[in-house]
């Protein structure tokens, strides 16, 4: 019982002066001012029979600028991509709506729009054709462009085939050729599409939507029509 009082009165241990150690938050990072205060210690307590040699400490401070630089370029770099992507998305998101011009050789028709696209000659020609294939392989139309210069070659499709009448809505493909120094050349193709929706924040970076041609990285648009 007497326990019992005597820790009843007891007074209050900050009445009396006596205060608890402040918690101390570890830091358990080495700091510029720590690797300094360190190397200044290591100075005053070294053997003067036996001082550090100078490329020792010069090795020393040299790695320590190293790591703080490298932290420092981390930073950087990481602000910069940050800032890339954000670039990226905006571009992205003004592309709404445009037709776009990608490699390939595929393509939807449809009556309201028909089929737009462009040859990338690399030497001029004779007589430049472009045959267009329907989904079951059919050969359908053949344009005859004539004679083209070097660079790039714009080309339409309103729809109507060989036989005079108008192509179903669908997909379709095209193929570029000439002859040139005798021999039949094949060229690359551009198709344009429209661009629907953009996708961002996937692992495959800024994706756009395209009409008839699905979705792909906005790198791969060479032109805005």
């Amino acid at each position: 019982m007497a326990a019992i009082q005597a820790a009843q009165t007891l007074p209050d241990l900050e009445s009396i002066g006596l205060r608890g150690q402040p918690t101390v938050e570890r830091n358990d990072t080495l700091g510029q001012e720590d690797f300094l205060t360190l190397m200044t210690t290591q100075l005053q307590n070294q053997d003067p029979f036996k001082p550090m040699e100078s490329g020792e400490f010069l090795g020393q401070m040299a790695q320590f600028a190293t790591v703080n630089g490298i932290t420092d370029l981390q930073t950087t770099v990481q602000g910069m991509a940050e800032s890339f992507a954000s670039s990226q998305a905006l571009q992205a998101a003004s592309l709404l709506g445009r037709q776009a011009l990608v490699p390939g050789n595929a393509s939807t028709f449809s009556a309201g729009e028909g089929m737009d696209g462009v040859i990338d000659l690399s030497s001029s020609v004779g007589n430049l054709q472009l045959d267009i294939y329907d989904s079951a392989g059919q050969l359908v139309r053949v344009l005859n462009l004539g004679p083209q210069t070097a660079g790039r070659v714009h080309f339409s499709w309103d729809g109507l085939t060989d036989q005079g009448d108008y192509a179903a809505d669908g997909a379709y493909a095209v193929s570029a050729r000439a002859e040139v120094n005798g021999k039949e050349q094949a060229f690359l193709t551009l198709m344009a599409a429209r661009v629907e929706s953009v996708s961002l924040g996937g692992s495959d970076g800024i994706q756009v939507n395209l009409a008839g041609l699905g979705a792909m990285p906005l790198s791969e648009i060479r032109e805005l029509l």
